[in-house]
């Protein structure tokens, strides 16, 4: 794919992405799904359940597992367009050159001009855009769309993903949602929200999961709902994790962080975590789940924050425990600030990739994660376990 392409398809997905091309290390798009011997996986494509048709694909073999496994899909949007068009909802087609699958970016819009923009089946979200008080608008997330190198493929990475693993008690392979069918839509344009449903579940049904997305008219909120249909404990690990775009770190402060107790570790390696170039902090060898899962920690160094106006000018990557429920990101490069809260998870991410690259590029962001990495979630069986994150914008 050429670059004009890959600028094609950025507006699509969000009208403020920023096209890179040449990432020295780029991930698939979630269209794809990477088989693995050591998880169980789902390879039917998800149902989205209105009016369209599937085809299901068989799984690569395992002298092929290094190849990534795309399911085919074949989605009439223009019925979903239809079923929805009352919904302040649209859909819109992103055929992948080089691939034999589409993906879908469903448009959320309100009447006071907040959007959100969310990828199907990958669950990813790319956009959210408010509404200032001076009567501008102001992109929240960052989200870079690439070509990877010597192909024809396209990766989406940043804006707000999941990264989790489940393992259930007694069980040596583990299981991650990443392929999402589309459940429901509720609300609409002309009502203070609008709400889609995902969900998604292994192989044999013994996890489910749901994840909420609901745009109000200041708040975007991330819900999940595991629920534990085994016969033994579950076992959650892993984080929400949100790209923020900021001008630049060296002007991002973090607000309300004095007192907590933090964890530093090199940054958190997962499919749509935006890659950094060669520096001090990316030479120290990324962890993921699986790592975390398996007890093969980095050294970790304890710390206490003695900064109440955190300034986020040099690269670091923490997670945080005992931090408040609610966090301010303030940015004095754009005048903006944004309020952070969760529920349910007890531990904070914090990434910053340093102040080294340019003003509004590439690494202009900042990464939060509403997690559960030290410490995981314990389900027992038929229990559930609710976790959300919520983006305010006080700017209004």
């Amino acid at each position: 794919m050429k670059a004009a392409a890959v600028a094609q398809i950025a507006p699509v997905i969000s009208p403020n992405l920023t096209p890179v091309l040449g990432l020295k290390r780029s991930l698939q798009i979630t269209c794809q799904q990477s088989p693995s011997s050591n998880h169980n996986q789902d390879h039917n494509f998800p149902s989205f359940m209105f009016k369209r048709t599937t085809k299901k694909d068989n799984p690569p073999s395992a002298l092929a597992s290094d190849i990534p496994y795309i399911p085919s899909i074949n989605i009439d949007y223009s019925n979903l367009e239809t079923e929805f068009k009352e919904n302040g909802v649209t859909f819109e087609e992103i055929s992948l050159t080089g691939t034999n699958s589409n993906c879908l970016v469903l448009k959320m819009t309100l009447q006071n001009g907040s959007t959100a923009a969310l990828m199907l089946p990958s669950g990813l979200i790319t956009s959210y855009k408010t509404p200032l008080w001076h009567g501008g608008q102001a992109e929240l997330l960052h989200t870079c769309v690439s070509k990877r190198a010597n192909s024809t493929d396209v990766n989406v990475q940043g804006g707000v993903s999941l990264s989790f693993d489940c393992e259930i008690e007694g069980l040596v392979s583990t299981w991650s949602p990443s392929i999402w069918d589309l459940s429901s839509i509720r609300g609409g344009q002309d009502q203070e929200f609008i709400q889609v449903e995902l969900k998604s579940s292994n192989w044999d049904k013994t996890v489910e999961v749901k994840h909420i997305v609901t745009i109000r008219e200041d708040v975007l909120t991330s819900e999940l709902v595991f629920s534990n249909k085994s016969l033994s404990n579950l076992r959650l690990t892993g984080s929400v994790i949100t790209h923020l775009g900021v001008s630049t770190p060296d002007a991002t402060y973090a607000l309300g962080l004095e007192g907590s107790n933090y964890y530093s570790k090199p940054p958190l390696s997962s499919t749509f975590c935006i890659t950094l170039p060669d520096s001090d902090l990316s030479k120290s060898k990324n962890w993921s789940l699986g790592d975390l899962n398996k007890g093969k920690q980095a050294e970790i160094v304890d710390g206490e924050e003695n900064e109440n106006y955190k300034q986020l000018t040099d690269a670091m990557s923490r997670i945080y425990t005992c931090a408040p429920r609610q966090l301010t990101i303030m940015d004095r490069g754009k005048r903006n600030s944004i309020i952070l809260r969760r529920d349910g998870f007890e531990e904070l991410y914090l990434f910053s990739p340093g102040s080294d690259e340019e003003w509004y590029g590439k690494y202009a962001y900042i990464c939060v994660g509403q997690s559960a990495l030290l410490q995981p979630v314990i389900l027992a069986p038929g229990d559930k376990w609710n976790g959300s994150q919520h983006i305010h914008n006080p700017n209004l």
